[in-house]
């Protein structure tokens, strides 16, 4: 039964978006292009023959010869066709149409919704100084990390996302002239890819919501959630992170290179020096008094040639200390005029620092598997198999000894190409900052090896123990995996080196689980299941060995990739699973829906914090720990009778789509 409030936003909804849909839908079926106004008049004929002829258990074959017979008389199969395609590119503008009408009803439709906002935490009556002041020391602790993925299905070409970006800038001012011109252009624009796109277009895509959107919408939510205290009371600029998967994802794309991730991490470093450069400029126009007008100049030139050219040095220190001899100017001469401003542009400096998003190394435990294989049978160490060795052996050797990897004659140039990655991560840290590129994450990780192995490699390739400035993440996505992870951190904790390594990392390990994969291999109940459960192991196990751990969730879009109510789901995780930080995935399809304008990015950030800092002392019951076993081991055993069917792989590569992704420009 509807609630009154859910019946009141639907309404809400109805007025807002579904009215303006409408009225600027018809400005696009009016449009002076004879495709264009066939099509769409004729969909609303096509859509109610086939639900009258699905109604009648009629074939698509029945239901679409009898359209064209009857309603547009068209018999050659090469129009047929070619009106079929027209259909689709119809419908696909019209989605691009009603996505930019209701992304820029967002922040009108979410005025008065029921959520939880951090003011939330210090405005009620009923809260207590220590209450407050508890929840303001873990604002100053806590980090919730936005990691943005590749997932190129999703994505429009740069000039579609432009006239986008310009609908939902006119269409809330019903500018009736301007939203008819972008629609005139949309119409004759191609939603389509003109070749198949590289690791460095997917990248260049997101980095374009990273300058347009992020950069100011992170600045705007810190500084809003700052005015909710005395100044200096919260100093947290990790609070809202930025994390970059496009580029450093060898796992989720086989054609990134060494050479891939070096020039998107330049790419990074550059577009956050050309954000603070327009920023400067915008500065200047306000901020023109003298002294001030004088150091502004100065910084401005200073940065410009870190924009463009990736030799150059970062200037990370220089901006820091002219922005603060700024700001002293304006408090002890000017009266604190604009301070405001100036204040804002130190915290993204802050934030941001010189690499934007932090770029993150993600390859699968399969390749480093085959790569040490083939190291140790070239140093004679093994004649085939690492089988030969015993366990303490391969550990030694993996720990201890120091192989030289110069004059390797390896069997494929990925094996080659993860050495050379591994080599350049140095300089990438060099430039970007350490916190730019600190985390190298393993796929498929079942067991000690996929650490140990990555530790081996970073020592081999030339880093002393100390120089080992990264995170080394082991990605659970498998029942096997998350079966076996308390008792493989147990094992990686007993061993010197790495609890060496650990103590270097200020005694924090990261995690990953990932929900997508973990759905495919053991279905939706059971994954989710398990990996809650994970969560509260090995929250266990760090805590009995006095390590912090911080849960990495590789989440999609659709529920069945782990999306939904992200802030619920993390809200609800009780006592027993640390919530220290909240890192997260965000794939192309969420970014551009669920976080593609500043106000939607502004409000599930902020929904995300509160979650982070919620309190919730709840555990689960034994009775409804015994039920969602229950439930997830009968769901388990059906998403394996699916699975195991013998017509099932068939099925998928004869009646869906799977065949035809290769053929794509994606």
């Amino acid at each position: 039964m509807q609630t009154k409030a859910a019946s009141n936003r639907l309404d809400h909804f109805n007025k807002i978006v579904k009215k303006r849909y409408n009225l600027y839908n018809s400005l696009f079926l009016n449009l002076p292009y004879r495709h264009i106004s066939k099509t769409g008049n004729t969909i609303p004929l096509l859509a109610d023959v086939c639900k009258k002829d699905l109604e009648q258990n009629k074939t698509p074959f029945e239901i679409l010869g009898r359209f064209f017979e009857h309603t547009l008389h068209i018999s050659d199969e090469k129009e047929q066709i070619d009106y079929m395609f027209q259909v689709i590119q119809f419908v696909e503008r019209q989605v691009v149409l009603f996505d930019s009408v209701e992304d820029a009803a967002f922040a009108e439709l979410n005025a008065d919704g029921d959520y939880l906002k951090i003011k939330d935490f210090f405005g009620q009556s009923n809260t207590t100084a220590e209450e407050r002041k508890a929840t303001l020391e873990k604002l100053n602790e806590f980090s919730a990390r936005i990691v943005f993925t590749a997932h190129p299905t999703q994505f429009y070409p740069p000039n579609v996302l432009e006239i986008i970006k310009r609908l939902r800038y006119h269409i809330p001012g019903n500018d009736i002239e301007e939203v008819d011109r972008l629609l005139t252009q949309l119409g004759l624009t191609s939603l389509l890819n003109n070749k198949q796109p590289t690791p460095i277009d997917e990248a260049k895509n997101i980095i374009y919501y990273l300058r347009t959107v992020y950069y100011d919408s992170v600045g705007e939510l810190y500084g809003k959630i700052k005015s909710e205290f005395l100044e200096s009371d919260l100093n947290n600029p990790d609070l809202i992170e930025l994390g970059f998967w496009p580029g450093g994802d060898r796992d989720g794309n086989p054609y990134v290179t060494a050479e891939t991730t070096r020039q998107v991490a330049d790419e990074l470093r550059m577009t956050i020096a050309k954000c603070y450069y327009n920023n400067i400029k915008e500065l200047q126009l306000r901020l023109t008094f003298k002294g001030v007008a004088e150091e502004l100049a100065r910084l401005r030139a200073g940065i410009y040639d870190a924009m463009f050219d990736p030799t150059v040095r970062f200037p990370l220190d220089m901006i820091r200390n002219s922005m603060l001899k700024v700001r002293k100017m304006i408090v002890e001469d000017y009266q604190n005029l604009f301070l405001s401003e100036v204040d804002d542009f130190i915290d993204k400096v802050n934030i941001f620092k010189s690499y934007f998003a932090r770029l993150d190394i993600r390859q699968d435990h399969s390749v480093h598997h085959q790569l040490v294989t083939e190291i140790l049978k070239q140093k004679n160490k093994i004649k085939n198999e690492i089988s030969e060795l015993s366990e303490a052996e391969l550990i030694d050797i993996l720990t201890e000894e120091n192989l030289n990897l110069e004059d390797l004659n390896l069997s494929s140039d990925l094996l080659q190409d993860t050495i050379d990655n591994i080599k350049q991560l140095k300089d990438i840290q060099e430039s970007n900052g350490e916190e730019g590129c600190h985390r190298y994450i393993i796929s498929n990780s079942e067991d000690i090896y996929s650490v140990l192995y990555v530790y081996a490699l970073f020592r081999w390739c030339g880093y002393e123990p100390r120089g080992i400035r990264f995170d080394i993440v082991p990605l659970f996505e498998t029942m096997i995996g998350m079966e076996r992870s308390t008792e493989i951190m147990e094992r990686l904790f007993g061993t010197k080196c790495y609890a060496a390594h650990l103590e270097r990392r200020e005694n924090t390990q990261t995690v990953m689980l990932g929900f997508s994969d973990g759905t495919k291999d053991g279905g939706y109940l059971k994954a989710n299941w398990s990996i809650f459960k994970t969560k509260e192991e090995l929250t266990r196990v760090c805590k009995d060995h006095n390590y912090d751990v911080i849960f990495f969730d590789g989440r999609g879009g659709p529920p069945a990739r782990g999306g939904g109510k992200t802030h619920r789901f993390y809200a609800s995780h009780g006592k027993n699973i640390s919530n220290k930080e909240i890192h997260l995935t965000i794939q192309g399809q969420t970014i551009t829906s669920t976080f593609g304008t500043k106000d939607q990015f502004k409000h599930n950030c902020e929904q995300l914090i509160t979650a982070g800092i919620f309190d919730n002392k709840k555990i689960l019951s034994d009775e409804n720990r015994a039920l969602i076993n229950q439930l997830a081991d009968i769901s388990y055993d059906k998403y394996l009778s699916l699975k195991n069917h013998d017509k099932f792989l068939d099925y998928l590569e004869k009646k869906s789509t799977l065949r035809y992704y290769k053929q794509a420009k994606i």
